[in-house]
C-alpha cells in the first residue's frame, strides 16, 4: 500500500494517478476540511482532466483520511518555503512527516520525498530522523505544473535518487505504473540538485525577458519586435516578458541556492531580483499609461487576472496580489477580476467580465486566459496595458 501524505496540487494528483492504475493507496493530509471534501466525493482545487482522474481512482482502491497509515511505501508530498530573510529553505513541513511517518511505519518500508528540497536537504534533515532504522530513503521530485497536470504526469521525465540500485529501481518500477516518460535513476544528492536547477535555468530565462523589456522600453524599442528578429537565430530562443514568477516553483527554488551559496550565485540572485521587482515594473507603467491617457482614478483601472498563470485557480505567488500590496491603500479601490478565482478574494472584484469591463476605463492583462483571449472584442474602446502579449487591438500599451 501507498501512504501520500499532502494532498495538494501535486499530491492529490499523484495519489489519484497511483490508485486509478490498480494500487492500493490512502491520501492522508492534517487538513481535516480538505479530507472531509475527498471523502465526499469533491476535488479541492480546478484542474482539466482531475475530476475524471478522481472518479477512475473511487472506482479503484483510494481512501483519504486525516491520519498516517501503515504501508509499504510513503511518498511526501507538503509544502518546503524558504526563509524571506535568508533565503534558506524551510523542511519543517517535511520533517515533521517523515517523523510521524517513523512513528508508524514498520522496518523495510519506503520513505519517497516529493517536495523540492535544496541540495543537502535530505541528509542533513531527513536521514537522522531514520537513525537506527531499516527503512529506504528516496528523493523523487515532482514536476509538473498547473494546468497540464493530467499529461505532465504520466509523459514527464522523472528523477530517481536512491542510496543504492535495488532501491532505485524498485521505484522505477512504481513510477512506471502510469509514467511513460523517460525515468532516470541517480544518488539522491544529484537529484535535489537537478529538480532546483531546472526551475533556477527557467527562471533566469524569464529574467532577461524582463528586463529585455525594460531595457527596450527606455530606449523606445518594440522588444516583441527585438525578439521576433533575435529568435530568427537559430541558437537563440528568448522568452517573452511577463508581469513576474509566480508558482511555488520556480519563484521559491532558485532561493534555495542563494540561501545556501550565497556567495557563489550571482546570476541566480540577480534573476530572483529581477522577477520579484516585475510587478513593481507593472505598477510603474500603469502609473505612466495613466498619465499619457488622461486618467486620474485608480477606481477606473482594473486587473484581469489574478491566478499566477492562465487558466488556473493557483494564486500562489502571483504577481498581481504582489502589484496589490505594493498599491497600498489604492488596492482597496482598484477592480479585480478572474474567471477561475473566488471573486471574494479581493476588495473590488467583479463576478463576471462584462461587469468587470462596466467598472474600468483601463484594463491591465495580468494573466492570458482563454476567456480573455476569446472575448479580446470585449475591450474595444478601453484603455489597455498588455503584459501578456496577447492583445491585437489598436492602441495597446505594452511593457
Amino acid at each position: 500500500m501507498i501512504n501520500v501524505i499532502g494532498l495538494g496540487y501535486i499530491g492529490l494528483p499523484t495519489a489519484l494517478m497511483f490508485a486509478a492504475h490498480g494500487l492500493e493507496v490512502v491520501g492522508t493530509d492534517s487538513n481535516s476540511a480538505v479530507v472531509d471534501e475527498l471523502v465526499a466525493g469533491n476535488i479541492t482545487f480546478k484542474e482539466d482532466g482531475l475530476k475524471p482522474l478522481f472518479d477512475r481512482a473511487l472506482a479503484g482502491s483510494i481512501r483519504f483520511s486525516t491520519d498516517y497509515q501503515i504501508a509499504d511505501t510513503y511518498i511526501v508530498s507538503v509544502p518546503t518555503p524558504y526563509d524571506k530573510e535568508t533565503k534558506k529553505i524551510d523542511a519543517s513541513i517535511v520533517c515533521a512527516a517523515v517523523s510521524t511517518i517513523v512513528d508508524v511505519c514498520s522496518d523495510g518500508a519506503t520513505i519517497i520525498i516529493e517536495s523540492t528540497v535544496s541540495p543537502g536537504t535530505i541528509d542533513r534533515c531527513v536521514r537522522p530522523l531514520l537513525a537506527g532504522r531499516s527503512i529506504d530513503l528516496v528523493h523523487a521530485p515532482e514536476r509538473i505544473i498547473p494546468g497540464k497536470m493530467m499529461h505532465e504526469l504520466i509523459h514527464n521525465a522523472r528523477t530517481i535518487g536512491a542510496d543504492n540500485a535495488d532501491t532505485a529501481q524498485r521505484v522505477r518500477q512504481l513510477y512506471s505504473s502510469f509514467c511513460v516518460g523517460e525515468i532516470t535513476t541517480t544518488d539522491i544528492r544529484t537529484a535535489e540538485l537537478t529538480k532546483v536547477v531546472e526551475n533556477t535555468f527557467r527562471d533566469i530565462n524569464i529574467a532577461f525577458a524582463n528586463e529585455l523589456a525594460r531595457l527596450c522600453h527606455e530606449a523606445e524599442l518594440d522588444v516583441y519586435e527585438v525578439i521576433r528578429i533575435a529568435n530568427m537565430h537559430p541558437r537563440v530562443n528568448i522568452l517573452n516578458p511577463g508581469p513576474g514568477v509566480g508558482g511555488h516553483c520556480i519563484s521559491v527554488d532558485p532561493w534555495f541556492l542563494v540561501g545556501d551559496y550565497p556567495e557563489t550565485v550571482d546570476i541566480i540572485r540577480t534573476a530572483r531580483h529581477v522577477n520579484d521587482t516585475q510587478p513593481s515594473y507593472v505598477l510603474h507603467r500603469i502609473k505612466e499609461v495613466m498619465a499619457a491617457e488622461d486618467i486620474n482614478d485608480i477606481s477606473r483601472v482594473g486587473l484581469y487576472g489574478l491566478a499566477y498563470k492562465e487558466d488556473v485557480d493557483d494564486t500562489r505567488e502571483s504577481p498581481s496580489l504582489r502589484l496589490l500590496e505594493l498599491l497600498g491603500d489604492d488596492a482597496a479601490r482598484i477592480q479585480t477580476y478572474d474567471p477561475h478565482v473566488d471573486a471574494g478574494r479581493t476588495q473590488q472584484s467583479a463576478d463576471s467580465l462584462s461587469a468587470f469591463l462596466e467598472r474600468v476605463d483601463m484594463v491591465v492583462i495580468m494573466v492570458g486566459h482563454d476567456q480573455i483571449r476569446e472575448s479580446m472584442q470585449m475591450l474595444a474602446g478601453k484603455v489597455i496595458l498588455d503584459t501578456r502579449h496577447i492583445c491585437d487591438l489598436p492602441g495597446v500599451h505594452s511593457l
